[in-house]
């Protein structure tokens, strides 16, 4: 243990989006079935994919030298978010959570792609050429 290497970093990454893409696609899948809300599914596919745009923004500007870390609504927060208010949700019987936190979380994760846009668009510009 304690070593890593470029499969496994690839392998984690691609396992992270596949965890993320399960947990809200899950939650669509509810509100389109089961909780008959059909706001609220298409609520949590934005939210899926702004947090598979905010993890590419992220790799993109990696592979082309900059740095795009940061913004409002990290994968960390994204996911304690949504299942620690999906868990409570269902505790206290208090859907409205589940609303709430996947209206956040979509607006959220929109800023954070803006902002790591906006970093992004800064680094270009001070430094336009791609690295060879």
């Amino acid at each position: 243990m304690g070593t890593s290497s470029r499969w496994g970093s690839f392998l984690d990454s691609t396992l992270d989006r596949l965890g993320d893409a399960a947990i809200f696609a899950g939650l669509a899948i509810w509100f389109f079935e089961g909780g008959d809300d059909r706001l609220l599914a298409y609520v949590a596919l934005w939210a899926l994919v702004m947090g598979s745009v905010t993890s590419y923004t992220r790799a993109k500007a990696e592979s082309l030298g900059m740095q795009a870390r940061g913004g409002i609504a990290e994968r960390a927060d994204r996911l304690v978010a949504v299942l620690v208010l999906t868990f409570f949700a269902d505790l206290l019987d208090l859907p409205i959570l589940l609303t709430i936190v996947l209206w956040a979380l979509a607006v959220a994760s929109t800023i954070t792609v803006g902002q790591r846009m906006v970093l992004v668009r800064r680094q270009a510009l001070a430094n336009p050429v791609l690295p060879s």
